[in-house]
């Protein structure tokens, strides 16, 4: 969803100053894990001596939060459990975008799009299909002033607010289920169980058709809604920045939730897929290329978003910034309007929610796998059962969308917007990764870390990625966050409907919920450790490394020789010798 969500902070930001932000904050992500999901073709099996080489470096923010084969615990685990927390409820409430977009799309196979003409049940006596702003100028337009006109509703817009999510007078008014879209969720959820269930090997084969075919559709529509009248305006707002932005605390702390949840940076998801890869694989090429391409498309979809937002602002004869309000109904507003502009619209409406589907699909695997494994993981050897797997796929699963039912009321837009905003927004996310930077640069150390990825990928990353992890990285992060804590704002939805004070408590609740691990876990280990403060310190923070990784570290111990300037040959790199415990 990294074009939605492009589109959705774009509009509610001033256009497009953040993306420089964003590429200030991409080389951050250098090294953050052993290998990107699909760097070196289909994922390999995860042995168990590969699970050991994780137990034997300090717990600095993976996602294994349980103790090494040595039996000691590590003060830093408390960041493991942290981006499991913060996972959970991003599988918890991400997959209400798959339930709407599942809902769309079986709603687009009739001859008629419903969202496209007035009439309906949900319909308002405000709706109207088509604005002709030039007979209400002209004063032809019957029994309608200009000022009348401006207060009607798009069919599209009251399809969305009165239809999929019949929204309720506040968090306090949850109203009863809406069964359409809750068995639309309850499809979601078995598709991802069954696409889960086996492990990466499986997830990986159906993600090369899910991740292209987005492409196509994005194509088609930007050249349809570059030829509608009023995309420029649209295209301009999106690139032309709006300076006076840069001292809305809500907009830095909007992109670095952008930047964070795009790259699933803190999460531990792609630290989860990274470790089914071969101990050599070039993790550091294939999280450039992640941020490349992840960026990049974002980029791209932006003009699809906003060919389409100008044409709509014109169309009403509104500003950009009053068509749709951003966040994730932006794409169930943009982009159902474009598609009924097409010809053979349930067709191309059909494509374009299947590939919503698919795209939410993709980050709805990541984010289940990475919860799945580091839960696995935390299970001893001694404790594993036929199908374990399996069962805790389900669990995971049916847990999630008993949560999940408080979203598909008549007030579920209001809860989803609670756990949006707060479980992994960017005050989280960002506390989560500036810990993660101060341990690896200051307590395992960035040398000794730069001398682990040369091990691995035959060669020194460049030193832009240590001064990143050790300054820059960790100044941007903790000054957004208190930035954002000292400019707080209560959540607004739709920039009307204030939530309670309870509402807000419960979103604290969420965050609090992840960011107290990392304290919490750190005062318990020196709590239980014996000694001076200093001593605990030094015996807690000491790396161990587990036997089958010195035999890596033997034949590459001149590792702080190599340079980014000098990579291996394929011949000379570490072979890794695969067996079955």
């Amino acid at each position: 969803m990294g074009q939605e969500g492009r589109g959705s902070l774009c509009l509610g930001s001033g256009g497009s100053w953040r993306r420089g932000d964003r590429l200030g904050s991409q080389p951050s992500v250098g090294a953050h894990t052993r290998g990107s999901p699909g760097g070196s073709g289909a994922p390999q099996r995860r042995l168990r001596e590969d699970r050991q080489w994780k137990h034997s470096q300090p717990r600095w923010g993976g996602r294994w939060p349980g103790k090494n084969p040595h039996g000691k615990d590590f003060p830093a685990t408390g960041l493991g459990y942290a981006s499991m927390v913060i996972v959970f409820y991003c599988n918890t409430y991400y997959i209400m975008v798959l339930a709407w977009g599942f809902y769309y799309l079986v709603k687009s196979f009739t001859t008629t799009l419903p969202w496209a003409t007035c009439g309906h049940t949900w319909n308002t006596p405000d709706c109207v299909e088509i604005f002709r702003h030039e007979d209400c100028a002209n004063a032809s337009l019957a029994n309608l002033t200009c000022d009348q006109l401006a207060d009607r509703r798009s069919p599209v817009i009251e399809f969305w607010e009165n239809k999929v999510l019949r929204l309720s007078g506040g968090l306090e008014v949850p109203g009863a289920l809406n069964w359409e879209v809750t068995l639309c969720l309850l499809a979601c959820w078995v598709l991802v169980y069954f696409c889960v269930w086996k492990g990466v090997k499986s997830t990986g084969k159906i993600v090369y058709f899910t991740a292209t075919f987005p492409y196509v559709v994005l194509v088609v529509l930007l050249v349809r809604g570059v030829l509608l009248p009023g995309a420029l305006d649209g295209i301009i707002y999106y690139l032309k920045p709006d300076w006076s932005k840069l001292g809305s605390p809500q907009v830095w702390i909007d992109a670095g939730t952008q930047i964070f949840f795009s790259y699933a940076i803190g999460l531990g998801a792609l630290t989860a897929l990274g470790s089914y890869n071969r101990f050599n694989n070039n993790c550091y090429k294939d999280a450039i290329i992640l941020a490349l391409i992840n960026s990049g498309t974002s980029f791209f979809a932006g003009f699809v978003v906003f060919s389409i937002l100008g044409f709509m602002a014109a169309e009403q004869g509104v500003h950009i910034s009053k068509v749709a309000e951003s966040g994730p109904g932006l794409a169930f507003i943009a982009y159902p309007r474009a598609v009924t502009l097409m010809p053979v619209a349930p067709l191309w409406a059909a494509l374009f929610f299947f590939m919503l589907l698919l795209l939410g699909l993709d980050s709805q695997f990541v984010g289940v796998e990475g919860f799945i494994t580091g839960l696995l993981d935390l299970l001893p050897a001694s404790y594993y059962f036929r199908f374990q797997r399996e069962i805790s796929v389900a669990l995971c699963c049916a847990l999630c969308f008993v949560i999940d039912l408080s979203m598909v009321t008549d007030g579920g837009m209001y809860v989803f917007q609670l756990f949006d905003y707060y479980s992994a927004s960017g005050t989280t996310l960002l506390w989560q990764a500036f810990w993660e930077c101060v341990v690896v640069a200051w307590v395992y150390g960035a040398d000794r870390f730069m001398d682990d990825i040369a091990c691995m990928i035959g060669y020194r990353p460049c030193p832009w990625m240590k001064w990143c992890w050790s300054f820059f990285t960790p100044l941007v992060c903790m000054g957004i966050f208190i930035f954002n804590v000292v400019y707080y704002e209560p959540l607004v939805y739709n920039n009307t409907y204030v939530y309670p004070w309870w509402g807000e408590a419960m979103g604290w609740a969420f965050a609090l919920s992840s960011m107290l691990c990392v304290p919490l876990h750190l005062l318990g280990c020196l709590f239980r450790a014996k000694g001076t403060m200093a001593e605990r310190w030094q015996h807690l923070t000491q790396p161990i490394w587990g036997l089958h990784h010195l035999e890596y570290r033997a034949q590459d111990a001149d590792v702080r020789g190599l340079t980014t300037l000098t990579p291996v040959s394929e011949s000379s790199k570490v072979v890794v010798v695969e067996s079955v415990m």
